[in-house]
Protein backbone atom coordinates (compact mmCIF):
# COMPACT_ATOMS: atom_id res chain seq x y z
CA UNK A 1 0.00 0.00 0.00
CA UNK A 2 1.35 3.45 -0.89
CA UNK A 3 1.27 6.49 1.41
CA UNK A 4 -1.68 8.15 -0.28
CA UNK A 5 -3.89 5.05 -0.11
CA UNK A 6 -2.92 4.38 3.48
CA UNK A 7 -3.73 7.93 4.58
CA UNK A 8 -7.10 7.95 2.82
CA UNK A 9 -8.15 4.59 4.23
CA UNK A 10 -7.06 5.16 7.82
CA UNK A 11 -8.94 8.46 8.00
CA UNK A 12 -12.05 6.70 6.70
CA UNK A 13 -11.91 4.21 9.59
CA UNK A 14 -10.23 6.04 12.50
CA UNK A 15 -11.17 9.58 13.60
CA UNK A 16 -8.04 11.69 13.35
CA UNK A 17 -6.24 8.91 11.52
CA UNK A 18 -4.47 7.75 14.70
CA UNK A 19 -5.13 6.89 18.32
CA UNK A 20 -3.44 9.93 19.77
CA UNK A 21 -3.57 13.39 18.22
CA UNK A 22 0.20 13.72 18.60
CA UNK A 23 0.55 11.20 15.78
CA UNK A 24 -1.82 13.06 13.45
CA UNK A 25 -1.01 14.18 9.92
CA UNK A 26 -1.36 17.82 10.99
CA UNK A 27 1.63 17.45 13.33
CA UNK A 28 4.15 16.57 10.60
CA UNK A 29 5.45 17.83 7.26
CA UNK A 30 4.15 16.14 4.13
CA UNK A 31 7.24 13.96 3.65
CA UNK A 32 6.90 12.28 7.04
CA UNK A 33 6.42 8.50 7.10
CA UNK A 34 2.74 7.54 7.27
CA UNK A 35 2.27 3.91 8.34
CA UNK A 36 5.00 2.25 10.41
CA UNK A 37 5.52 -1.49 9.91
CA UNK A 38 8.22 -2.27 12.47
CA UNK A 39 10.88 -0.89 14.77
CA UNK A 40 14.18 -2.22 16.06
CA UNK A 41 16.49 -0.42 18.43
CA UNK A 42 16.49 3.24 17.36
CA UNK A 43 15.18 2.53 13.85
CA UNK A 44 11.78 2.41 12.14
CA UNK A 45 10.51 1.10 8.78
CA UNK A 46 7.44 2.46 7.01
CA UNK A 47 4.96 0.88 4.60
CA UNK A 48 7.25 1.74 1.67
CA UNK A 49 10.11 -0.04 3.48
CA UNK A 50 12.03 3.18 4.04
CA UNK A 51 14.24 3.16 7.12
CA UNK A 52 14.27 6.07 9.56
CA UNK A 53 16.16 7.04 12.70
CA UNK A 54 13.49 7.43 15.38
CA UNK A 55 14.06 10.70 17.25
CA UNK A 56 10.98 10.55 19.49
CA UNK A 57 10.78 6.82 20.30
CA UNK A 58 7.05 6.25 20.54
CA UNK A 59 6.19 9.68 21.97
CA UNK A 60 8.85 9.07 24.61
CA UNK A 61 7.44 5.72 25.74
CA UNK A 62 10.32 3.59 24.43
CA UNK A 63 13.51 4.28 26.38
CA UNK A 64 15.53 1.09 25.87
CA UNK A 65 14.86 0.66 22.15
CA UNK A 66 12.16 -0.91 19.99
CA UNK A 67 11.82 -4.69 20.34
CA UNK A 68 14.42 -4.75 23.12
CA UNK A 69 15.08 -8.44 23.72
CA UNK A 70 15.48 -8.54 27.53
CA UNK A 71 12.04 -6.95 27.90
CA UNK A 72 10.47 -9.02 25.11
CA UNK A 73 11.80 -12.24 26.64
CA UNK A 74 10.10 -11.43 29.96
CA UNK A 75 6.86 -10.69 28.11
CA UNK A 76 7.02 -13.87 26.00
CA UNK A 77 7.60 -15.99 29.09
CA UNK A 78 4.53 -14.50 30.75
CA UNK A 79 2.35 -14.95 27.66
CA UNK A 80 2.65 -18.71 28.02
CA UNK A 81 1.06 -18.42 31.48
CA UNK A 82 -1.91 -16.29 30.42
CA UNK A 83 -2.38 -12.54 30.70
CA UNK A 84 -5.71 -11.88 32.45
CA UNK A 85 -7.58 -13.66 35.23
CA UNK A 86 -10.74 -13.42 37.33
CA UNK A 87 -8.74 -12.78 40.52
CA UNK A 88 -5.55 -10.77 41.19
CA UNK A 89 -2.41 -12.34 39.75
CA UNK A 90 0.83 -12.89 41.61
CA UNK A 91 2.38 -10.54 39.06
CA UNK A 92 0.27 -7.65 40.42
CA UNK A 93 1.83 -8.02 43.87
CA UNK A 94 5.33 -8.53 42.45
CA UNK A 95 5.06 -5.44 40.26
CA UNK A 96 3.62 -3.33 43.09
CA UNK A 97 6.49 -4.32 45.39
CA UNK A 98 9.09 -3.67 42.69
CA UNK A 99 7.77 -0.20 41.85
CA UNK A 100 7.08 0.98 45.40
CA UNK A 101 10.55 -0.15 46.51
CA UNK A 102 11.86 2.72 44.37
CA UNK A 103 9.63 5.26 46.15
CA UNK A 104 10.00 5.33 49.95
CA UNK A 105 7.63 8.33 50.18
CA UNK A 106 4.77 6.45 48.44
CA UNK A 107 2.81 3.59 50.05
CA UNK A 108 0.31 2.24 47.54
CA UNK A 109 -0.10 1.85 43.77
CA UNK A 110 -2.77 1.34 41.11
CA UNK A 111 -1.88 0.23 37.59
CA UNK A 112 -3.71 1.31 34.44
CA UNK A 113 -3.26 1.36 30.68
CA UNK A 114 -2.89 5.06 29.90
CA UNK A 115 -1.79 8.27 31.55
CA UNK A 116 -5.21 9.93 31.49
CA UNK A 117 -6.66 7.16 33.65
CA UNK A 118 -3.96 7.73 36.28
CA UNK A 119 -4.19 11.53 36.38
CA UNK A 120 -8.00 11.48 36.51
CA UNK A 121 -7.93 8.92 39.33
CA UNK A 122 -5.55 11.19 41.24
CA UNK A 123 -7.89 14.15 40.79
CA UNK A 124 -10.86 12.08 41.97
CA UNK A 125 -8.99 10.97 45.10
CA UNK A 126 -8.03 14.56 45.88
CA UNK A 127 -11.61 15.74 45.50
CA UNK A 128 -12.86 12.95 47.75
CA UNK A 129 -10.16 13.58 50.36
CA UNK A 130 -10.64 17.36 50.54
CA UNK A 131 -14.35 17.61 49.83
CA UNK A 132 -13.56 20.27 47.21
CA UNK A 133 -14.15 20.38 43.46
CA UNK A 134 -11.52 22.72 42.01
CA UNK A 135 -8.43 21.49 40.16
CA UNK A 136 -5.41 23.69 39.41
CA UNK A 137 -2.55 23.29 36.93
CA UNK A 138 -0.13 25.49 34.95
CA UNK A 139 -1.93 27.09 32.00
CA UNK A 140 0.89 26.50 29.50
CA UNK A 141 1.14 22.73 29.88
CA UNK A 142 -0.19 21.07 26.70
CA UNK A 143 -1.73 17.89 28.13
CA UNK A 144 -2.64 16.20 31.40
CA UNK A 145 -5.65 14.07 30.43
CA UNK A 146 -8.27 13.56 27.76
CA UNK A 147 -10.92 13.75 30.50
CA UNK A 148 -13.19 16.75 30.97
CA UNK A 149 -11.42 18.27 33.97
CA UNK A 150 -8.43 19.11 31.75
CA UNK A 151 -9.72 19.23 28.17
CA UNK A 152 -12.44 21.63 29.30
CA UNK A 153 -9.70 24.21 29.92
CA UNK A 154 -8.32 23.99 26.37
CA UNK A 155 -9.53 25.36 23.03
CA UNK A 156 -10.65 21.77 22.22
CA UNK A 157 -13.42 21.92 24.82
CA UNK A 158 -16.37 21.09 22.59
CA UNK A 159 -18.55 18.52 24.36
CA UNK A 160 -17.41 19.49 27.86
CA UNK A 161 -20.18 21.08 30.01
CA UNK A 162 -19.53 24.63 31.20
CA UNK A 163 -20.09 23.50 34.77
CA UNK A 164 -17.09 21.17 34.46
CA UNK A 165 -14.97 23.79 32.70
CA UNK A 166 -15.56 26.19 35.58
CA UNK A 167 -13.97 23.77 38.06
CA UNK A 168 -10.54 23.97 36.42
CA UNK A 169 -8.19 26.82 37.35
CA UNK A 170 -4.77 27.76 36.02
CA UNK A 171 -1.68 29.61 37.17
CA UNK A 172 1.68 30.63 35.74
CA UNK A 173 4.40 27.97 35.53
CA UNK A 174 7.40 28.27 37.83
CA UNK A 175 5.81 31.24 39.62
CA UNK A 176 5.02 30.48 43.24
CA UNK A 177 3.35 33.87 43.68
CA UNK A 178 0.93 33.06 40.87
CA UNK A 179 -0.03 29.82 42.59
CA UNK A 180 -0.38 31.57 45.94
CA UNK A 181 -2.64 34.19 44.39
CA UNK A 182 -4.86 31.46 42.98
CA UNK A 183 -5.39 30.02 46.46
CA UNK A 184 -6.21 33.50 47.74
CA UNK A 185 -8.66 34.11 44.89
CA UNK A 186 -10.33 30.70 45.36
CA UNK A 187 -10.32 30.12 49.14
CA UNK A 188 -11.23 26.55 50.12
CA UNK A 189 -12.15 25.70 46.50
CA UNK A 190 -8.99 23.96 45.24
CA UNK A 191 -8.84 20.21 45.88
CA UNK A 192 -5.46 19.69 44.25
CA UNK A 193 -2.66 21.07 42.17
CA UNK A 194 -1.22 18.83 39.46
CA UNK A 195 1.97 19.70 37.60
CA UNK A 196 5.06 18.27 35.99
CA UNK A 197 8.22 18.46 38.11
CA UNK A 198 10.31 19.89 35.26
CA UNK A 199 10.21 20.44 31.52
CA UNK A 200 12.70 19.72 28.78
CA UNK A 201 12.43 23.41 27.92
CA UNK A 202 10.91 26.47 29.53
CA UNK A 203 8.15 28.38 27.82
CA UNK A 204 8.05 32.14 27.66
CA UNK A 205 5.77 32.26 30.71
CA UNK A 206 8.27 31.11 33.34
CA UNK A 207 9.73 33.42 35.95
CA UNK A 208 12.28 30.86 37.27
CA UNK A 209 13.02 32.85 40.43
CA UNK A 210 13.75 29.59 42.29
CA UNK A 211 15.57 26.42 41.33
CA UNK A 212 13.38 23.45 40.44
CA UNK A 213 13.67 21.56 43.72
CA UNK A 214 13.00 24.59 45.91
CA UNK A 215 10.05 25.67 43.78
CA UNK A 216 8.40 22.24 43.94
CA UNK A 217 8.88 21.95 47.69
CA UNK A 218 7.40 25.43 48.12
CA UNK A 219 4.43 24.45 45.91
CA UNK A 220 3.80 21.32 48.00
CA UNK A 221 3.96 23.32 51.22
CA UNK A 222 1.61 25.95 49.79
CA UNK A 223 -0.94 23.30 48.81
CA UNK A 224 -0.92 21.79 52.28
CA UNK A 225 -1.15 25.22 53.91
CA UNK A 226 -4.37 25.83 51.98
CA UNK A 227 -5.79 22.33 52.55
CA UNK A 228 -5.15 21.00 49.03
CA UNK A 229 -3.24 17.95 47.82
CA UNK A 230 -0.25 18.01 45.48
CA UNK A 231 -0.05 15.61 42.51
CA UNK A 232 3.28 15.27 40.73
CA UNK A 233 2.85 14.26 37.10
CA UNK A 234 5.87 12.15 36.08
CA UNK A 235 4.38 10.86 32.81
CA UNK A 236 7.15 12.53 30.84
CA UNK A 237 9.96 12.75 33.39
CA UNK A 238 9.65 9.27 34.91
CA UNK A 239 12.57 6.96 34.07
CA UNK A 240 14.22 9.86 32.19
CA UNK A 241 15.30 12.73 34.44
CA UNK A 242 16.37 10.32 37.17
CA UNK A 243 15.43 6.85 38.40
CA UNK A 244 12.59 6.48 38.95
CA UNK A 245 11.99 10.20 38.35
CA UNK A 246 12.31 13.82 39.46
CA UNK A 247 10.56 13.08 42.75
CA UNK A 248 13.63 11.18 43.93
CA UNK A 249 16.02 13.57 42.17
CA UNK A 250 14.74 16.48 44.26
CA UNK A 251 13.72 14.57 47.40
CA UNK A 252 10.02 15.42 47.08
CA UNK A 253 7.10 14.07 49.11
CA UNK A 254 3.95 14.71 47.06
CA UNK A 255 0.61 13.23 48.06
CA UNK A 256 0.39 11.35 44.76
CA UNK A 257 2.54 10.75 41.68
CA UNK A 258 1.34 9.72 38.22
CA UNK A 259 3.52 7.57 35.94
CA UNK A 260 3.43 6.32 32.36
CA UNK A 261 5.17 6.45 29.00
CA UNK A 262 8.69 5.01 29.49
CA UNK A 263 8.18 2.84 32.57
CA UNK A 264 7.61 -0.38 30.57
CA UNK A 265 9.59 0.34 27.38
CA UNK A 266 6.57 1.02 25.19
CA UNK A 267 4.13 -1.47 26.69
CA UNK A 268 0.82 0.01 27.79
CA UNK A 269 1.46 0.64 31.47
CA UNK A 270 0.71 3.64 33.65
CA UNK A 271 0.48 3.93 37.40
CA UNK A 272 -0.76 6.08 40.24
CA UNK A 273 1.21 6.00 43.48
CA UNK A 274 0.40 7.80 46.71
CA UNK A 275 0.37 7.90 50.47
CA UNK A 276 -1.74 5.31 52.23
CA UNK A 277 -3.93 7.98 53.81
CA UNK A 278 -5.03 9.19 50.39
CA UNK A 279 -4.92 5.98 48.35
CA UNK A 280 -6.84 3.76 50.76
CA UNK A 281 -9.97 5.76 49.98
CA UNK A 282 -10.21 3.42 47.00
CA UNK A 283 -9.94 0.33 49.19
CA UNK A 284 -12.64 -2.05 50.45
CA UNK A 285 -11.40 -3.07 53.91
CA UNK A 286 -12.96 -0.23 55.92
CA UNK A 287 -16.42 -1.69 56.31
CA UNK A 288 -19.25 0.79 56.35
CA UNK A 289 -17.02 3.60 55.09
CA UNK A 290 -17.90 5.22 51.78
CA UNK A 291 -15.27 4.38 49.19
CA UNK A 292 -13.97 6.10 46.08
CA UNK A 293 -14.59 4.14 42.89
CA UNK A 294 -11.00 4.39 41.78
CA UNK A 295 -9.36 2.97 38.64
CA UNK A 296 -11.27 -0.21 37.79
CA UNK A 297 -10.15 -1.75 34.51
CA UNK A 298 -10.34 -5.25 33.08
CA UNK A 299 -6.96 -4.85 31.36
CA UNK A 300 -5.19 -2.53 33.81
CA UNK A 301 -2.98 -5.22 35.31
CA UNK A 302 -2.39 -7.57 32.39
CA UNK A 303 0.46 -9.79 33.45
CA UNK A 304 2.60 -9.47 30.32
CA UNK A 305 2.59 -5.67 30.67
CA UNK A 306 3.60 -5.90 34.33
CA UNK A 307 6.35 -8.32 33.31
CA UNK A 308 7.61 -5.61 30.92
CA UNK A 309 7.54 -3.10 33.77
CA UNK A 310 9.50 -5.36 36.12
CA UNK A 311 12.06 -6.19 33.43
CA UNK A 312 12.49 -2.49 32.63
CA UNK A 313 13.05 -1.68 36.31
CA UNK A 314 15.70 -4.40 36.61
CA UNK A 315 17.50 -3.22 33.46
CA UNK A 316 17.56 0.36 34.77
CA UNK A 317 19.04 -0.86 38.04
CA UNK A 318 21.68 -3.11 36.50
CA UNK A 319 22.80 -1.05 33.51
CA UNK A 320 22.79 2.56 34.80
CA UNK A 321 20.41 3.52 32.00
CA UNK A 322 19.87 7.08 33.25
CA UNK A 323 23.60 7.86 33.22
CA UNK A 324 24.00 6.44 29.71
CA UNK A 325 20.95 8.31 28.46
CA UNK A 326 22.24 11.63 29.80
CA UNK A 327 25.73 11.09 28.37
CA UNK A 328 24.25 10.50 24.92
CA UNK A 329 21.92 13.45 25.31
CA UNK A 330 24.83 15.71 26.22
CA UNK A 331 26.75 14.59 23.13
CA UNK A 332 23.82 15.58 20.93
CA UNK A 333 23.32 18.93 22.69
CA UNK A 334 27.01 19.85 22.63
CA UNK A 335 27.46 18.91 18.96
CA UNK A 336 24.36 20.89 18.00
CA UNK A 337 25.47 23.93 19.95
CA UNK A 338 28.87 23.87 18.24
CA UNK A 339 27.16 23.98 14.84
CA UNK A 340 24.77 26.73 15.91
CA UNK A 341 27.73 28.82 17.07
CA UNK A 342 29.83 28.01 14.01
CA UNK A 343 27.16 29.28 11.64
CA UNK A 344 26.08 32.21 13.87
CA UNK A 345 22.52 30.91 14.18
CA UNK A 346 22.06 31.57 17.91
CA UNK A 347 19.16 33.96 17.43
CA UNK A 348 17.30 31.46 15.23
CA UNK A 349 18.04 28.02 16.68
CA UNK A 350 18.20 27.01 20.33
CA UNK A 351 18.97 23.59 21.79
CA UNK A 352 18.04 22.98 25.41
CA UNK A 353 20.42 21.43 27.92
CA UNK A 354 17.83 18.88 28.99
CA UNK A 355 20.09 15.90 28.39
CA UNK A 356 17.25 13.49 29.19
CA UNK A 357 15.25 14.79 26.20
CA UNK A 358 17.01 17.43 24.07
CA UNK A 359 14.68 19.90 22.38
CA UNK A 360 15.32 22.23 19.43
CA UNK A 361 13.53 25.58 19.35
CA UNK A 362 13.30 27.65 16.19
CA UNK A 363 12.83 31.39 16.08
CA UNK A 364 12.14 33.79 13.25
CA UNK A 365 12.97 37.49 13.10
CA UNK A 366 9.39 38.21 14.15
CA UNK A 367 8.59 35.53 16.73
CA UNK A 368 9.95 32.94 19.11
CA UNK A 369 9.01 29.28 18.65
CA UNK A 370 8.19 29.70 14.98
CA UNK A 371 6.17 26.67 13.87
CA UNK A 372 6.94 27.11 10.17
CA UNK A 373 10.68 27.04 10.89
CA UNK A 374 10.19 23.97 13.08
CA UNK A 375 8.24 22.25 10.31
CA UNK A 376 10.97 23.04 7.79
CA UNK A 377 13.60 21.55 10.13
CA UNK A 378 11.54 18.36 10.55
CA UNK A 379 11.11 18.13 6.79
CA UNK A 380 14.86 18.35 6.19
CA UNK A 381 15.66 15.89 9.00
CA UNK A 382 13.26 13.39 7.45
Amino acid sequence: MDKKSFTKRIHELIPGGAHTYSKGDDQFPSNAPTGITKGNGAWLWDIENKKYLDCSMGLGSVTLGHAYNPVLNAVKKQLDNGVNFQRPSLMELTAAEAFLSLLPQQDMIKFAKNGSAATTAAVKLARAYTGRDGVAFPFDHPFYSYDDWFIGSTPCNKGVPKAIQNLSHTFKSCDIKSLEQLFLDKPEEIACVIMEPEKNHCGSFCSCSQNVGDYLKAAIDLCHKHGALFILDEMVTGFKTSFPGSSTKYGLSPDMITWGKGIANGFSCSALTGTKEVMQQGGILDKGKEKVFLISTTHGAETHTLAALIATIEIYKEQQVIDKMHVKGKRVVDATQQLITKYAMDQYIEVTKSYWTPVWLFHSKKAKNCLSHKTYFMQEMI
